[in-house]
């Protein structure tokens, strides 16, 4: 029998006990302490990331002890594993937004405000929170003439050309645009997400199962008051963004009957005759066997305004793209013409072996 030798590490300043770091399991640490350890230390983590292989054959496992990480990481290698040291313990934290003007005096955009941002594949997450703490309810309550312009904060971005990303036990905190799966096939087990403005958005193939999806309050009310997804799925994709066996939930300061399910969003983008909305991101959002609290709208799905080809804007029509429930519960759940429901034979082709295909991660 193989002896694994340990090495714990009392961090009396967080009071989480003693951290035992399996040496023979993991091939790097992140520590905001001085620690003794046979391993390499790191003392952020994207000095840890870029410290790793560029593509190992087995996964490059780094344990990140348990503090708060302020800093803004990119992962371009593949097969890497971030291990935290609880949800409540690791959290990684940036402040960005949209309209943020960066060193070079460029705006940010929505791309460019993530606080872990993710360009590779086999990448899998666990056991630690991501937020993007910039202050979206102080500036939702501002005068309109007084507010940012771009209020868009990503917490998490799984970008091209991602692929076959695990995140498990994790929190995801942010208000607007929360995260961002817009690339392959990404599998969210047992996370809480947080946000209230198009929060789960983007063209990726995302599955999320046994998941708190938590509607946060604004600093303004509106009407709509929030929209939990905005998918920009291609027509070519059979799946976009699926929810099984999960929970809908709100802030206690979130309305009844205010909350939209989703809204199509038709990214702008450049073609050969010009910049417009992309006719063919045909958003697929699914809820099945999802409790909702009474925050979800009867009607459930709203348009979404995009540039249209002639110039202007157009509003995109829910009934347009591909929304649709089964057995939903709980005080949000209706059945209406307007919340359309996936017949019984449809609703047994949206299980984990058919939505990842021929990739399935335990």
């Amino acid at each position: 029998m193989a002896t694994y030798k340990k090495y714990c590490i009392l961090l009396l300043f967080f009071n989480s006990g003693c951290t035992s770091v399996d040496g023979n399991h993991y091939q790097a640490i992140v520590s905001q302490y001085k620690i003794s350890s046979h391993l390499p230390v790191y003392d952020t983590i994207q000095a840890a990331v870029n410290a790793a292989p560029q593509d190992p054959q087995t996964p490059f496992r780094i344990f990140i002890i348990a503090g708060n990480y302020n800093e803004k990481i990119v992962i371009t290698k593949n097969n890497l594993q971030l291990m935290g040291a609880g949800e409540n313990k690791t959290r990684i934290t940036y402040s960005d937004y949209a309209g943020k003007l960066d060193a070079w005096g460029k705006v940010l955009t929505t791309y460019g405000t993530a606080s872990l941002h993710i360009k590779a594949s086999d990448i899998r997450i666990e056991n630690l929170t991501i937020e993007n703490t910039f202050d979206f309810l102080t500036n939702d309550a501002l005068a309109p003439d007084r507010k940012i312009i771009g209020s868009q904060a990503v917490a998490l971005f799984i970008d091209v050309p991602s692929d076959r990303i695990v995140l498990r036990n994790i929190s995801v905190f942010g208000y607007q645009d929360t995260v961002f799966v817009n690339s392959g096939r990404s599998w969210f087990d047992e996370v809480f997400i947080a946000g209230n403005v198009d929060y789960i958005f983007g063209g990726g193939t995302a599955l999320f199962t046994h998941s708190e999806i938590k509607t946060l309050a604004r600093g303004t009310a509106t009407n709509p008051y929030a929209f939990i997804t905005a998918p920009s799925t291609s027509v070519k994709k059979d799946y976009g963004l699926t929810f099984l066996n999960c929970r809908l939930t709100r802030d206690r300061l979130v309305p009844d009957n205010s909350v939209a399910l989703g809204r199509p969003w038709h990214p702008t983008t450049t073609f050969a005759d010009g910049r417009y909305a992309d006719p063919d991101a045909v958003g697929k959002s699914v809820f099945i066997n999802v409790w909702m609290d009474a925050h979800i709208t009867s009607d459930g799905w709203y348009p979404m305004s995009g540039n249209a080809r002639e110039g202007g804007k157009k509003s995109f029509l829910p009934e347009d793209s591909r929304f649709f429930e089964y057995h939903s519960t709980g005080p949000g759940a209706f059945i209406n013409s307007k919340r359309r429901q996936l017949k019984d034979e449809e609703a047994m082709s949206y299980t984990k072996e058919r939505i990842l295909g021929d990739w399935q991660p335990l």
